[in-house]
């Protein structure tokens, strides 16, 4: 019922914000590959709340166990269980919103679908869903790592207006996303963005931006022809993810304003004999597979929708009511979802790897 992702390696997310916690099962898995509770929790770290003044205040360590499919280290190829406990909850900020409908946020829809919704924290419309596919992600990028060396580091590219037009995706580091609390790599840009979204921040208002990601040793073959194409499952990855609002990849929207000529990217052959792109505006994907190249996609967030100002809404009972949300939320999601954004990328990318094997017997490095 809309709670599992991927084909082969496959992972269902459970539990609410409010609840006992939150978790994924991964299903799929191959046997032997090498992962510790430290390798996903690195990436949970990136993720959780309370990071810094940008972020939400919640207090939660996002401590998480595995509670099974890993034995002396190592995956069994049976289903992996890992369960993160919800420690720092305060239902009674939402006692308000049991009643009142949240602007944009998704109170209205949930009741309008099952006529029952989990009014604590938003219970699975919660951008805490997602610490399942931050540490199923940390498992795919290892098995992509293991077979081929795909290395995916994604980074904001843009708070509001304020841009980072200094950020090489073909070289840019780890390191360099992590140099600063707003995950930008352009440090004269993080500086600025940390100050808008901090002057956002008291004002009790929010703002969004946009997240490039690339993938970069991913090999050529991947995706499957018409509707399983590599870059739609890409797309739906990353509008499933909380806020999201906008995909593109390559060249993307702004491809529209060249020619064909303009456009296309030519082939080469390079000093080892291969086949190779002069340019890239078709982001690694052709014809819905990888063509060795790196994959550079973005995807749009848009501002948080819970927010401390006064707005018009309704209540459940369809009268006219007014609502200053209260609770603990981001200001801007777009740091912390630099790591989901790359985990739907790893999610995505792991299960083609898979799938392409399974059909194909070889990778075309």
């Amino acid at each position: 019922m809309g709670n599992s992702f991927g084909h082969l390696f496959r992972i269902t997310t459970y539990g609410e914000s409010h609840g006992g916690g939150v978790g994924v099962v991964i299903d799929g898995c191959p046997p032997l590959v090498e992962i510790s509770e430290a390798e996903i929790q690195f990436e949970l770290d990136r993720r959780r709340p309370g990071q810094s003044k940008i972020t939400t205040p919640r207090k939660e360590a996002d401590t998480c166990e595995i509670m099974s499919g890993v034995f002396e280290g190592k995956t069994t190829g049976t289903p992996i269980s890992i369960l993160v406990r919800n420690k720092d909850q305060r239902s009674k900020d939402y006692s308000e919103m049991k009643q009142k409908y949240r602007p944009s946020h998704a109170d209205f829809t949930y009741d309008s679908k099952y006529g029952i919704r989990n009014y604590e924290g938003g219970g699975r419309s919660s951008a805490r869903e997602t610490i399942g596919r931050v540490a199923a992600g940390a498992i795919a990028k290892k098995i992509l790592q293991q077979f081929s060396s795909v290395e995916i580091i994604g980074y904001v590219k843009r708070i509001k207006d304020c841009e980072a037009p200094n950020i090489d995706p073909n070289t840019v580091t780890l390191e360099q996303v992590e140099s600063n609390i707003v995950r930008c790599p352009d440090t004269e840009a993080a500086a600025k963005m940390v100050d808008l979204i901090d002057t956002i921040r008291r004002d009790k208002n929010s703002i969004g931006g946009v997240v490039e990601c690339v993938a970069r040793n991913v090999p050529k073959g991947l995706g499957m022809p018409v509707f399983d194409k590599l870059e739609a499952d890409l797309a739906k990855g990353a509008m499933s993810l909380p806020a999201s609002k906008g995909f593109e990849i390559g060249s993307g929207f702004a491809g529209t304003l060249l020619t064909g000529h303009e456009h296309n990217d030519e082939f080469t052959i390079n000093a080892q004999g291969d086949i190779r792109t002069k340019t890239n505006r078709s982001g690694g994907v052709q014809g819905g597979i990888s063509n060795g190249e790196n994959i550079i996609l973005r995807v749009a967030f848009k501002p948080t929708a819970t927010i401390g100002k006064e707005q018009q809404t309704a209540t459940r009972d369809g009268e006219a009511t007014t609502l200053a949300a209260k609770g603990r939320h981001d200001p801007c999601v777009l740091p912390r979802a630099v790591p989901m954004v790359e985990s739907m990328v790893a999610l995505v990318l792991c299960d083609h790897l898979l799938r392409h094997q399974g059909q194909c017997k070889t990778l075309n490095p």
